[in-house]
């Protein structure tokens, strides 16, 4: 599913790729005529993808047989379908028929990965470094090139020249929502030609050249970027100016995120590349959430006293620092522990009473620079958490556990929910064979839910409520303002191009802070023991909607749009009522554990 605006679940990614030529409504004169007619949903006209094989799903009367390409194919007691079929490299035709219809659909199959060139060249797109960089003096940089075998490769930076060579076979990794569909093996790749040189004096070497040999010829090829060496004593400061500036493992989003830092973390810069820090407790970040902080000197912050607080819901622990630092977090399923990067301990006295979460507090000087608290947590569990600077004091937030309900006849009062339906507006989200969008299923089981979840005694929560547009920052805000006992973001999948649409189906959940674990868990037995569905499966995922972690959040796949047998009770409405209760019981059998 194409996730642009609303970037919510990588295994919907094929669905609305490319964007389909028809925008329906469950009830609208498009999806009436998809009853009597031929209709297909998916693949848009002129598609392309990498996959090795496309569904193809639609619907037609169930009265007579639906063709492809001459064969009959299976199809759901509603006359809907999803088969598969393999793919070549380049165009591949599909003509779908029923009766005197037929629509005709073109697929392109595109090559993912660089091809080893013949004849003296290197594959397009294939040099490394392609963008300007800047690294450590004494750090190693590191070159590649995909070239034809037998050839001679070396790229000139600066007054040094760097050969490059032949590595042993080379594997590509598939995107990470491969895993939705079980197809997340490496595949072979071209071998790149590879060197690496360690540049000890500070500068700019400028921009590297790659050149090849092969057969008495010699070409020379360049991209744009410069190497730039940085000195370890002449580093520029930044401080992050969003909320929640977002650290990752690498300089792309396509790298995974690490602890959120707050706003007014200050850290040096140790490397650059085209619009990413890197910060020198080792994460990247974008620049565009930093400003440069002329004059300072490198962070290194001291700590004293530490003290607890009562906060609205939960503990605050105050941590005075001299300079905000980053942190990072980790959690266990009885600890927390906070880490703080840069950073020297004078600590001889911390301020913790007993309270309903915490047991006891350690910590511990790990090694130079590096402190470590954690947090040995009672029973309950965790609720949530929040972390921000006040001044230089770091406040860390551990939310209580929710005050229950001892009223039978009321088990959720007290408690609030969060509910997220997913999509709207002008995201459609995955659609069905008959072309219905998956932005009205999640809005019809939300507003059940809603009504069954008051019924229990909850106060209910609705990002929206009608059929219209809001941002996932919108979305994700409100969990962090209303800070809800659990959030729900409900949607219906779909797969990418290399799924089975007729053999997968069932409940998925999805989760990312160790305080949704359970829940998710808990929900997706719960709803597949009770409603005796399917089991997709319980997924770690960094989703928009799972990353807030000021409470239990998890985002819920309900089942599969995509999918013809399915979508039938997807779309009915007495299956819904089953499911929106069954989804409210589980919340209060949840709660009751």
């Amino acid at each position: 599913m194409k996730k642009q605006a609303i970037a919510v679940l990588l295994g919907m990614q094929a669905l609305c790729a490319g964007g389909l030529t028809v925008a329906v409504s469950f009830g609208s004169a498009a999806a009436a005529e998809a009853q009597q007619s031929l209709f297909l949903a998916y693949p848009p006209t002129n598609h392309k993808t990498a996959a090795a094989r496309i569904f193809l799903i639609g619907t037609a009367p169930a009265a007579g047989e639906v063709l492809i390409n001459g064969e009959a194919i299976a199809r759901s007691p509603a006359g809907h379908f999803a088969p598969s079929f393999p793919l070549q490299v380049g165009e591949n035709r599909f003509r779908i028929r029923w009766r005197d219809r037929e629509i005709v659909r073109v697929i392109t199959r595109t090559v993912s990965q660089p091809q080893v060139p013949q004849g003296a060249a290197f594959a397009p797109n294939s040099l490394v470094p392609s963008r300007n960089i800047a690294r450590l003096s004494g750090e190693s940089i590191c070159f590649s090139a995909i070239a034809p075998t037998n050839a001679t490769v070396s790229v000139r930076l600066g007054s040094q020249t760097i050969p490059l060579s032949p590595q042993p076979a080379a594997v590509q990794l598939p995107p990470n929502s491969a895993v939705l569909t079980g197809h997340n093996q490496p595949t072979a790749a071209a071998t790149p030609y590879q060197g690496c040189a360690i540049a000890s004096q500070a500068g700019n070497l400028g921009t590297p050249i790659f050149q090849l040999t092969l057969n008495g010829q010699t070409i020379s090829q360049s991209k744009e970027g410069a190497v730039t060496i940085l000195s370890p004593v002449d580093l520029d400061v930044v401080e992050v100016t969003a909320e929640a500036g977002v650290a990752r493992t690498g300089p792309s989003t396509n790298y995974s995120r690490l602890t959120p830092l707050p706003k007014g973390t200050r850290a040096a810069v140790t490397g650059r590349e085209e619009g990413w820090l890197r910060l020198d407790y080792g994460a990247w970040i974008k620049e565009s959430e930093t400003r440069l902080l002329p004059g300072s000197v490198p962070p290194q912050a001291t700590i004293r006293s530490v003290l607890s607080r009562q906060g609205d819901g939960a503990a605050e622990i105050i941590f005075p620092l001299t300079v905000p630092v980053p942190i990072s977090v980790r959690q266990g399923d009885s600890t927390f522990t906070l880490t703080l990067h840069n950073a020297t301990a004078q600590t001889d006295t911390i301020w913790l009473d007993d309270n309903p979460l915490i047991q006891r507090l350690d910590w511990q000087q790990t090694e130079p620079g590096t402190i470590e608290y954690t947090f040995h947590l009672k029973p309950e569990g965790q609720w949530g958490y929040d972390l921000r600077y006040e001044g230089t004091s770091l406040v860390l937030s551990l939310r209580y556990p929710p005050q229950q309900s001892n009223n039978p006849a009321l088990p959720l009062s007290g408690i609030s929910v969060l509910l997220d339906p997913g999509h709207g507006g002008q995201e459609f989200g995955a659609r069905g064979p008959n072309g219905y969008p998956e932005k009205d299923a999640n809005l019809a089981i939300a507003q059940l839910l809603q009504a069954e979840l008051k019924r229990l005694g909850a106060t209910v929560y609705m990002t929206r409520e009608t059929d219209i547009d809001v941002s996932l920052g919108d979305r994700m805000a409100a969990i962090d303002r209303l800070k809800p006992t659990i959030a729900l973001s409900i949607h219906y999948n779909a797969l990418p191009d290399d799924g089975d649409a007729i053999a997968t189906a069932g409940v998925g959940m999805f989760w990312y802070n160790t305080q949704a674990h359970n829940l998710a868990v808990f929900l997706h037995n719960y709803l597949v023991e009770t409603l005796d569905r399917p089991s997709y499966g319980v997924f770690w995922n960094n989703l928009a909607l799972t990353r807030p972690h000021s409470s239990p959040a998890v985002l819920m796949e309900l089942g599969f749009m995509i999918n013809p047998t399915e979508f039938e009770w997807i779309v009915d409405e007495g299956e819904r009522k089953k499911l929106a209760g069954a989804i409210a019981q589980g919340i209060v059998a949840w709660l009751g554990q």
